[in-house]
């Protein structure tokens, strides 16, 4: 290998020959592996794909949380490794279209995309008949509202199972920060007294409201304001062990403010769902003062790829100075 960059604590290189194949090596199915910037994995047994990705978030969690008690989960693997994606988005510049190559903004043009599903490499090739103006374009395999959902439709399911099942024991009131269309909170809302959708997206929760139970309200606002707001009005009005919270924040983790709210009006139990293990970390090195990290679960979200999701369900402390 040859030595591309130097870090601070370590180096990037580039690969120029293998000498010795490892047994964990297979072949990559897509033509443009090592060049464009999405899969990073094609070359690793899918086993084995899992079992690096679970060490770097247990690394992650470590190094970055603080956290030396991991109760780590097993990984929830995706049940197809290829032609999962339900959506991808497509960039369009001077005539090419596809995606940017690893580590730059230039575009490297892609006729197919192997982890997306069929329906989406159609209209992938009819976009490209058309001859589109410059600019991005996102191709979804269903023709339902243009709100955000989960790539991967298999580990969807896997993920809604989990958390039903983390707060199996949970009755009371249930917020759902960063709700989306209701993804969690429909699934929930039949085992809460009352349920509360908090998301910045208007169009999503007009989604959420279409078809909301007598105990479902659902409040189109910036998150990190109003999340304060209805967990000091819970904290009022209910016992502590009848609170739930999810949080379902995007990459950047949870704000400051955000983390003070959970921290102040204890929930009994709070599920934290992560797509970056990074930032899943540092919040997490704030909340395990005030919570007891219970478990830990990957899901493989994006076989192939780099990316982690994660599911931390936290108990919150009985004894506020340390258990």
């Amino acid at each position: 290998a040859s030595v591309t960059r130097e870090r601070k604590k370590f180096l990037e290189a580039e690969l120029e020959n293998i000498v010795t194949a490892s047994p964990h090596r297979v072949e990559p199915r897509c033509p443009y592996f090592g060049r464009c910037g999405g899969c990073v994995y094609q070359h690793i047994d899918y086993e084995h794909q899992l079992a690096l990705k679970w060490r770097q978030v247990k690394e992650t969690l470590r190094r970055i949380g603080g956290l030396k008690e991991l109760p780590m989960r097993p990984f929830i693997p995706s049940p197809v490794e290829y032609e999962y994606r339900n959506r991808i988005t497509v960039h369009v510049r001077d005539g090419v279209i596809g995606f940017f190559w690893r580590e730059s903004n230039k575009l490297l043009d892609i006729e197919r995309c192997p982890i997306a599903l069929n329906e989406v490499n159609r209209q992938l090739a009819e976009l490209r008949a058309s001859r589109p103006h410059d600019g991005h374009y996102t191709l979804r395999a269903s023709g339902g509202p243009r709100v955000f959902t989960q790539a991967n439709d298999g580990v969807s399911a896997a993920l809604l199972d989990l958390v039903d099942r983390l707060l199996s024991s949970a009755t009371g009131t249930l917020i759902d920060a960063y709700c989306g269309a209701g993804f969690f909170s429909k699934r929930l809302r039949t085992r809460f007294e009352k349920v509360i959708g908090i998301d910045w997206d208007p169009h999503a929760i007009a989604v959420a409201r279409k078809d909301a139970n007598g105990n479902e309200q659902y409040i189109a606002a910036d998150v990190e304001a109003e999340l304060g707001v209805q967990l000091s009005s819970i904290a009022r009005s209910s016992p502590e062990e009848k609170r739930a919270v999810i949080v379902d924040p995007p990459a950047t983790g949870l704000s400051k403010t955000i983390v003070e709210s959970l921290t102040k009006h204890q929930p009994a139990q709070l599920i934290y769902v992560s797509c970056n293990p990074g930032t899943l970390a540092r919040d997490l090195a704030t909340l395990k003062t005030s919570f007891r990290v219970d478990s830990i679960t990957p899901l493989d979200m994006f076989p192939q790829t780099a990316e982690i999701e994660c599911v931390a369900h936290l108990i919150m402390r009985k004894v506020r100075d340390g258990e």
